[in-house]
């Protein structure tokens, strides 16, 4: 069976950087390594939570490297704040619970950060510390829609 699309009108943006822009170092593993705030509009009828995740596919990783997975967060939220504010911080490719900022290997080229935000129809109640592919096989069947923001970083 199909996947449906999910994309329409919800779109996803940050105050600290710009689409296909540089990530400042305040938010990469090099400066203060502290999660950028983000903000999404365009929210679809229905939503009752949403997810964040941040995705490196440029890491010289099978399966690219995870910087953040971020839930349970309301249906009334606009976005997260700097840091993640109240969001439940799932685990990284570090094996951290939160945010770790863009940290390319030392001559890889530029990397592009993804940023997506997923507009869920069920707060699905998620224990804390899920990696991104347990958190993607648990909402997968309740993604509203999702939009994304690419961040890029090299040394």
């Amino acid at each position: 069976m199909a996947q449906a699309l999910n994309v329409a009108d919800l779109k996803l943006s940050s105050s600290a950087f710009d689409h296909h822009k540089r990530i400042p170092d305040r938010h990469s593993g090099d400066g203060e390594d502290v999660a950028p705030a983000v903000e999404w509009t365009g929210v679809p009828a229905g939503t009752k939570a949403f997810a964040v995740v941040v995705h490196d596919p440029d890491a010289p990783l099978v399966d690219g490297f995870t910087h953040w997975v971020a839930y349970g967060i309301p249906a009334d939220a606009t976005g997260l704040p700097e840091g993640g504010g109240d969001a439940v911080n799932g685990v990284n490719s570090l094996g951290n619970e939160g945010y770790n900022g863009p940290a390319p290997p030392p001559d890889h080229g530029t990397h592009h950060y993804y940023f997506w935000v997923y507009a869920l129809d069920d707060d699905l109640d998620l224990p804390p510390g899920l990696d991104r592919r347990a958190l993607l096989d648990r909402i997968e069947d309740h993604v509203i829609e999702q939009a994304r923001l690419v961040g890029t970083f090299s040394h």
